[in-house]
């Protein structure tokens, strides 16, 4: 029997969550009164054999009850209840984004700002996050990432250190990525631009990506590169890190900059603990996409 929390901030996915939840077979219940949750842990207990899983989402909509939340998770620990949290968030600048794109109010901001809303909701929400098993940040999430990321941690039962990271590649020509935390320069490298055959091709091709790694030196740093990062990787889940986004640039993000990304990315995959994926800032902006998740 597993009984998962799903709670977080609006617009950062809690409807998708418990959507694929219920794909998955499990019993979602949203928005359900505080109150109620105690009847609610009893019911799903003793109907173990017809309910196999649980999920009940909870966030703002909850108003004053809220509060009263910590005191029943409080007792569900002391008796031994068996419940998960998963904690749904994203950067303040896409929670204004996806608000604005819905053209909904935030619950919280009233005639306010929508950002005065999200600021209040983070300090409502504050001891949900730190008491959360799982904290997933959706900022810069498709709805088939996050879906992926839920079936990985409750179906396939994968070990989660909460962090995902996301390795893009970028052109320096069009600028650094504001949400890099970690940004490489591989402009070093042989650059495929000035072969006239490879010019209009992209380092998602084996000719491109063999004139880039030719003499070995590619390599070299990505041995480098990988020693470090493996290194860095557990050191920021110690710290609390959810979200790490690793920029590889060159001139124009279409050549070196792919090649390494996607190196990077295969080189990575083997660490199931961590969420991961790649995406293209130079030439494949704007082809992934849409970002919404509700």
């Amino acid at each position: 029997m597993r009984l998962v929390i799903v709670t977080g901030m609006s617009g950062a996915g809690k409807t998708t969550a418990l959507k694929v939840l219920e794909d998955f077979g499990f019993y979602c219940v949203d928005n359900l009164p505080i109150p109620l949750m105690e009847k609610f842990a009893e019911l799903v207990n003793e109907n173990s054999g017809d309910i196999k899983n649980a999920a009940l989402g909870i966030d703002i909509r909850s108003g004053e009850e809220l509060s009263h939340m910590a005191k029943v998770l409080d007792g569900w620990k002391k008796r031994g209840v068996p419940y998960e949290i998963l904690f749904l968030d994203a950067a303040d600048d896409v929670l204004v984004k996806r608000y604005k794109e819905t053209r909904r109010s935030h619950p919280l901001a009233g005639l306010e700002r929508i950002d005065r809303g999200i600021e209040r909701e983070r300090e409502k929400l504050g001891f949900l996050k730190e008491r959360a098993g799982y904290i997933l940040d959706t900022s810069t999430l498709l709805a088939k990432e996050l879906r992926r990321e839920i079936e990985q941690l409750f179906v396939e039962n994968e070990a989660f250190g909460n962090l995902f990271v996301t390795i893009l590649s970028f052109g320096f020509k069009y600028g650094i990525p504001q949400d890099a935390d970690l940004v490489f320069d591989v402009r070093f490298l042989p650059n495929p631009y000035y072969e006239e055959h490879l010019r209009t091709r992209t380092g998602e091709e084996k000719e491109v990506q063999d004139f880039v790694k030719q003499g070995g030196t590619a390599d070299i740093f990505m041995e480098k590169l990988c020693d470090m990062i493996e290194f860095l990787l557990p050191n920021y889940v110690l710290e609390g890190k959810n979200q790490l986004v690793i920029a590889i640039g060159c001139t124009g993000g279409k050549h070196r900059s792919v090649t390494i990304a996607k190196e990077l990315q295969k080189r990575l995959s083997s660490h199931r603990e961590i969420g991961l994926k790649l995406e293209h800032r130079g030439y494949g902006a704007g082809r992934r996409g849409s970002r919404k998740i509700d």
